[in-house]
């Protein structure tokens, strides 16, 4: 094991490094809320594609696919994870240009719910997408704090407190624009240590032919690609993936940061291709974690089991770090799009100044961080966390997304449609029973728990009663309306959001920053590591 020192010296000391780059990178880029919000057409294929495979592929690369190799169906369940993570993005090539052409100016789902349905629609998509991004955030700092405290007995607080209060720090700062710079050099480092530490397991094994027939022997059911459970797990990821995909706040944003439509569209195809290897590999440490007898009661930290138990100390401490890098770079695209999302919605809705605007945004931030710190210390399943907002989007993405194509859905027909879904799905999860079944009366009317009739269940209800409306409706809306309506936000903001720091507001070109670095040359670092994720 390693000691509780060094892996919190290991952490700490990748978290500094990352925030001080994103504090450095974005001093004197942030000078409107508009770059705060979503530093717009500024960057290019590479980085596009770094901060998409950075911010889509967060801890839980490391924890949901391991755990559901392990405990949710063997192969098959890792075979449809992978799939699963790799269709939204794909599916995003052809959403994301139309959303860049019908709203060139935009900012937010929760905008376009407002402008394209109407009030009571966009009170339902603000509660979803902030529920969704507090349940997610929850489930990476749970993973990484259940990670640390296997691998170096770390109390689970000090750890989800550590990553939060670093990412908060150049979130806070820097918006969008010290997310982004921060990814590109994540996802550098990243990949290499993925490939080192998966690399040394397989030699600390034996190799895969040593592994694979352990596995075999053992629990011969794991590797069988026929599993029922499996197959079962596998087909309703997918639908669960695929939603929280396409209402992911952070994925719109980038939409809106690449240069142009075409670096969005090799840019989503190169992250998808990028994310089937990785989780697919996750994934197998969860077979391989359960077939081998690591896993003892507590599957959503099967690949660190693994680590655990079969590999040396030096790769425990490159775990560390990498488990550290990823979720800090799903946690900072959380963190930027709750901030990004209230700021831009405020601004359309109250005449407030940029300051109001950027400090309200902040402090939503810090209410949904400490409250995802906060159940992140309870050490709750993982996956279980994830498949719960999942679920949300699932019922939600259908009729919220068929707005952008159909002219005759209207906001009582998608609303309806959303929140049926919605309905059905939750008489269905599993994990919500408990909740339901206190209700007096209910519990008998429940329906037989299932992940499969809830996420199913939920997408298809929704997806039918949204055709059904669009049918029936006489509406005409017409999308032109929607780039008339959101506007870019051009209110100035100080220097690189020196204001969420206390720095004076003319103190925007002086060279010393918020960690007594000099600016410039801390700006020119981090433009060559960004210049590097271009290449």
């Amino acid at each position: 094991m390693v000691s509780s020192a060094l892996a919190l010296g290991a952490a700490a000391a990748t978290l500094a490094a990352v925030t001080a780059l994103g504090l450095l990178y974005s001093r004197g880029r942030v000078d409107t809320v508009e770059d705060y919000v979503s530093a717009r057409n500024s960057i290019g294929t590479g980085a596009t594609t770094a901060t998409l495979v950075a911010s889509s592929m967060g801890a839980w690369i490391l924890l949901s696919p391991a755990e559901a190799g392990a405990a949710f169906g063997g192969l098959p369940a890792v075979l449809g994870y992978t799939i699963g993570s790799a269709i939204p993005l794909l599916l995003f090539v052809p959403v994301g240009v139309r959303i860049r052409r019908l709203m060139p100016e935009g900012h937010s789902l929760t905008e376009y719910a407002l402008v394209r349905f109407g009030p009571r629609m966009y009170g339902y998509v603000l509660t979803v997408s902030v529920l969704y991004m507090f349940v997610f955030l929850a489930a990476e700092m749970t993973g990484i704090a259940g990670a640390m405290a296997m691998l170096a007995g770390v109390p689970r607080w000090q750890t989800a407190a550590m990553v939060g209060g670093f990412v908060l720090v150049y979130t806070a700062y820097g918006g969008l624009v010290a997310t982004v710079v921060t990814d590109a050099v994540q996802t550098l480092v990243i990949l290499p240590l993925l490939a080192v530490g998966l690399a040394g397991a397989l030699f600390s094994l034996g190799g895969t032919g040593e592994v694979h027939a352990e596995i075999a022997s053992a629990n011969a059911y794991l590797l069988d690609p026929g599993y029922a459970a499996g197959v079962e797990f596998g087909i309703y990821v997918v639908f669960a993936v695929l939603g929280a995909g396409m209402l992911n706040q952070g994925r719109w944003q980038r939409i809106y940061a690449a240069e142009d439509d075409a670096t969005l569209r090799r840019s989503l195809v190169a992250a998808a291709v990028m994310s089937i290897p990785m989780v697919l590999l996750s994934g197998l440490f969860g077979v391989a974690a359960s077939g081998l007898g690591f896993v003892d009661g507590n599957a959503s930290v099967a690949f660190f089991a693994l680590v655990d138990g079969a590999f040396p100390e030096w790769i425990a401490l490159v775990v560390v770090v990498l488990a550290v890098l990823l979720v800090a770079s799903s946690a900072d695209t959380m963190f930027n799009a709750v901030a990004g999302l209230v700021t831009a919605d405020l601004a359309r809705l109250v005449d407030a100044d940029a300051q109001t605007l950027s400090r309200v945004g902040r402090a939503l931030t810090v209410a949904v961080a400490a409250g995802a710190i906060g159940v992140g210390a309870q050490g709750y399943s993982v996956l279980a966390l994830f498949l719960t907002a999942d679920l949300l989007a699932a019922a939600t993405f259908v009729p919220f997304l068929a707005g952008l194509y159909s002219t005759r859905l209207t906001e009582a027909g998608a609303l309806t449609s959303s929140v049926v879904g919605l309905a059905v799905g939750v008489a269905f999860f599993p994990t919500l029973r408990g909740p339901l079944a206190a209700v007096p009366g209910l519990e008998a009317a429940l329906p037989a728990p299932s992940f499969a009739y809830a996420f199913v269940g939920a997408t298809a209800v929704s997806a039918v009663l949204t055709l059904v409306a669009i049918r029936v409706a006489d509406a005409d809306f017409d999308h032109g309306g929607l780039a008339r309506e959101i506007r870019e936000i051009e209110q100035p903001m100080t220097d690189g959001g020196t204001d969420a720091v206390g720095a004076d507001a003319t103190a925007g070109t002086d060279a010393t920053d918020a960690v007594g670095t000099d600016a410039a040359t801390g700006a020119d670092a981090a433009d060559a590591a960004a210049s590097e994720a271009e290449r």
